[in-house]
């Protein structure tokens, strides 16, 4: 069996009230569900925070790709 758990009496209410919703038959499955949640969550922020970062060094290239072509004579002509 796993290790005792002291619950306060306020969080063991706030466990109780979310069995029926979240269709867990013991509070340990409330609190598995709410931790698979929270682990979600923070890889979802981890993933927008990445994708962020590369956002921002490849505008900066490509706005220094897109200049380059503007610039370039070759693109100017009526072919």
């Amino acid at each position: 069996m796993g290790m005792p758990f002291t619950i306060q009496e306020d969080d063991n209410r706030r466990l109780e009230s979310l069995k029926r919703p979240l269709k867990a038959r013991t509070k340990v499955e409330v609190l598995r569900k709410a931790l698979d949640t929270l682990e979600e969550k923070i890889r979802r922020e981890q993933r927008m925070k990445h994708l962020k970062k590369v956002t921002r060094l490849v505008v900066k290239g490509s706005a220094r790709i897109n200049k380059e072509f503007r610039n370039n004579p070759l693109l100017d002509r009526d072919w």
